[in-house]
């Protein structure tokens, strides 16, 4: 192939990671050019109303699709959280890469820690899963609706509209954004459980042999299971952003641990589930868990929990 066009929406972060993509492929395929098809999503253009509400997590994703199908592009790189569990005909998810810091990330200017905040103290997050596992540990707080880019996050936060605010720390890792903030303290995630794919950038292209095999060498095998059970244990929860869903599966030599925690979006009904299986049996586990969780009540606590979610009009997204 003489010429490669990436999708990429046009966000600090979404251009960092094409970036990234484009000169790890050139490193493979120095003779190939790559351009860039830079697309402004319905997600970036709408940021005063819920995500809930207009269409979830997709909006960032249809648009930068339409444009493949339509072969103006023959692959996109998306954050992997972002990228539904059903592709449109005519994409694959060819590529997992390498997942980096998967876990969350305190911000303050006030606070060293969430243990460091006061009774009643305001924490922005857009995120339903965040918000149930800050409320299961602190059910004093008040979470705050908080959207935009991340650096509008930041601003408001440095502005006192918040006390603290949580984000995913690869992202301020990889924009040099963190020594911006005071108090920026990685939360363990054996405190707070990422999403499914959280670190990973999921290579998105067309149903194409050729650019198939290009895509193949950003690949990251233990990624890339790891990304196939949380997003295995999302669709068959039928999980969305609507809900509040944390998964996570660690790849640790030949075994396999995963971790899963649903509930309702106040903290105050959880259900968790960890499962530890030898790598050769783990392709199945995201199933496994999701099902074990199922038994357990899982899909009933879930619709009390969309319901809960689109009363409080909150979805998440960085």
């Amino acid at each position: 192939m003489e010429k490669l066009i990436i999708a990429t929406r046009g966000s600090q972060l979404a251009l960092w990671q094409a970036e990234y993509v484009k000169a790890e492929l050139e490193k493979h395929f120095p003779d190939m050019a790559i351009e860039f098809a830079v697309i402004t999503a319905t997600g970036d253009k709408i940021l005063d109303k819920p995500l809930a509400l207009i269409g979830g997590k997709g909006l960032f994703t249809k648009e930068i699709e339409e444009v493949m199908l339509a072969g103006k592009a023959h692959l996109a790189v998306h954050s992997l959280k972002d990228v539904p569990t059903e592709l449109p005909e005519g994409l694959k998810l060819a590529a997992i890469t390498k997942r980096d810091d998967i876990r969350d990330c305190f911000l303050s200017h006030k606070f060293e820690s969430i243990d460091d905040l006061p009774e009643g103290a305001v924490v922005g997050t857009t995120s339903l899963r965040r918000q149930m596992q800050l409320r299961s540990l602190r059910p004093d707080l008040r979470i705050k609706n908080l959207r935009g880019n991340v650096n509008t996050r930041l601003r408001k936060l440095a502005e006192g509209q918040y006390d603290a605010i949580i984000l995913a720390y690869v992202g301020l890792k990889r924009l040099g954004l963190l020594e911006s903030v005071p108090y920026h303290t990685p939360i363990s995630d054996e405190v707070m459980i990422p999403p499914s794919g959280q670190a990973s950038l999921g290579i998105e292209i067309v149903d194409d042999p050729e650019v198939e095999k290009i895509a193949a060498v950003l690949n990251d095998p233990d990624s890339a299971l790891a990304a196939r059970i949380e997003r295995d244990f999302v669709a068959r929860l039928e999980g969305s952003c609507q809900v509040p869903i944390a998964v996570n599966a660690k790849v640790e030599g030949d075994r396999v641990l995963g971790r899963a925690m649903v509930g309702l979006p106040d903290g105050t009904e959880i259900l968790q589930e960890t499962l530890e299986l030898p790598r050769e049996e783990a392709e199945n586990m995201g199933i496994k868990m999701a099902d074990i969780m199922i038994e357990n009540g899982a899909k009933e606590l879930l619709q009390r929990a969309e319901a809960m979610a689109f009363k409080e009009e909150r979805c998440e997204r960085f």
